[in-house]
């Protein structure tokens, strides 16, 4: 396959779920090897240049246990799922007890027929990599208790919430510092030298079988957040960090091999300095779900070389359905700004369908939800328009509208890729908006808009540099080519 685009478009599946359903509709023996061909077709036919397998890890029997015994998941579980059954928590794709494909979700065989199936049709395959901690049951737990935050028995006494005794010895539980500990993992050292190996090797192993990773919660082992959070447990800081020594490991094998990190914290720009070729816009995420159309037009003003090493989503596994948490009318319009910023573009099963129940990643299976068949066109038609050369490799630029010095609601910004042009206008707001459009743009005489198929013609028979005006209703958009 020929190298990754500058922006690519991924494609996140819950794969449990997805084969669960799968299986209502073919037979209990369906897994990854064995996808009826219109299942990928379906896939391929948006354009997305690689898929999100999210969760074919083995799962941690330890960590299904936990889990069942916890309230505030059982909740959860019954939140999301009111018919809830113990069965349906098939455990954390987060709490790996090993990296082998899931047997039950056809081993590592399966895998290799499905990435076989998705390059078939032109698409790569994404898997998950987890490095701050491990199931319970994780081989390592016995074979390499040394990867391991340890603590004593007082630790235990005083917050036996952060700290649990297993064969023999008092392990940390895994956790993000500003959060109470995660009940179903131990948390490794990510300074301790063998475990930086082992995990390369780890990599090394799932670079053999896909083409990139997501690296969950990434920022959690960079060495000044370890060294905050775990301090002298850690024991001294390398002279290297963590993903640094990780990723030009892989790359010197795998060349191609994309690293995407779940970063949070504005420390993004720092991960890609460690190697990442795409980290979360969680701060764009936030500004589209709760702020107004300044505060996005800031964040669009960083520099190019950082915003195209960014990932834009309105919805991931992590967060909120977009349809429940936006109004139809501003999801439509912010997701065709995540769609048009340079950039990975990520998408989540179920969010074309507007789905709005979020479900917690440990259940097998979700509720029935009645599809949206307007916002099904809606992202068919988005997605359709963006599988377009300068939209994928052009160079992108914030729009300047020098006669409007404020341009209130409306936001722009353009892509050139050799001859092609194009021009993106979001009116992220809830009042009609007339931007005035000036040269050079205003010198073409037709322009196509690529989301709603239509095209206009200034009239008359020369145009010059004379500005105009576009029409935009509120939380409206257009994606115009120009000739």
């Amino acid at each position: 396959m020929s190298q990754w685009p500058r922006c690519p478009t991924l494609y996140e599946i819950n794969t449990w779920v997805w084969l669960g359903e799968l299986r209502e509709r073919f037979g209990d023996s369906t897994h990854l090897g064995c996808v009826p061909e219109a299942e990928w077709d379906s896939l391929a036919r948006f354009g997305f240049d690689a898929v999100w397998l999210m969760g074919v890890w083995e799962r941690s029997p330890a960590g299904i246990a936990i889990a069942n015994g916890n309230p505030g998941l059982l909740r959860d579980f019954r939140r999301a799922l009111p018919d809830f059954r113990p069965r349906d928590n098939v455990g954390s794709p987060y709490c790996v007890r090993r990296y082998v494909v899931d047997r039950q979700l056809g081993g590592p065989e399966g895998l290799a027929v499905a990435r076989a199936e998705l390059a078939k049709r032109g698409m790569r395959l994404i898997l998950d990599f987890v490095p701050n901690h491990v199931a319970p049951d994780h081989p390592w737990v016995l074979e390499h208790p040394d990867y391991f935050i340890h603590g004593d028995v007082e630790d235990i006494a005083r917050d036996p919430a952060s700290f649990v005794e297993a064969e023999g010895c008092v392990f940390a539980r895994g956790r993000d510092p500003n959060f109470p500990a995660w009940q179903d993992v131990l948390q490794l050292n990510a300074f301790q030298p063998g475990l930086r190996e082992e995990a390369r090797k780890t990599l090394s192993g799932i670079a053999a079988q896909c083409d990139g990773v997501r690296c969950d919660m990434a920022m959690l082992l960079m060495n000044a957040v370890f060294e905050r959070t775990w301090g002298n447990r850690a024991g001294p800081p390398p002279a290297t960090e963590y993903w640094t020594d990780a990723i030009s490991s892989i790359r010197g094998t795998h060349p191609d091999f994309l690293f995407v990190a779940e970063a949070y914290w504005d420390l993004e720009w720092a991960l890609q300095q460690q190697g990442f070729d795409f980290c979360y816009d969680k701060r764009l995420y936030d500004r589209l779900r709760r702020e107004d159309a300044g505060s996005v037009r800031l964040h669009l003003q960083a520099p190019v070389s950082y915003q195209e090493k960014l990932v834009r989503f309105i919805e991931n596994h992590d967060e909120s359905r977009a349809a429940a948490a936006f109004s139809p009318e501003r999801e439509r319009a912010a997701a065709v700004i995540i769609a048009t910023l340079p950039g990975a573009r990520l998408f989540h099963d179920g969010q074309t369908e507007g789905r709005k129940i979020r479900l917690p990643v440990f259940l097998g299976r979700r509720p029935a939800e009645a599809a949206d068949q307007a916002l099904e066109k809606f992202y068919e038609t988005l997605l359709k328009a963006i599988d377009n050369s300068p939209l994928r490799d052009g160079q992108w630029s914030l729009y300047e509208f020098a006669s409007q010095p404020d341009p209130g609601d409306v936001l722009g910004w353009t892509w050139k890729h050799g001859e092609r042009q194009c021009l993106v206008l979001v009116n992220f707001g809830g009042h009609p908006a007339q931007p005035c459009i000036e040269a050079p743009w205003s010198e073409y005489s037709e322009w196509h808009d690529l989301f709603s198929g239509e095209s206009y013609r200034r009239s008359g028979t020369r145009t010059g540099n004379a500005p105009f005006r576009v029409e935009l209703e509120p939380w409206s958009y257009r994606i115009f080519e120009f000739s």
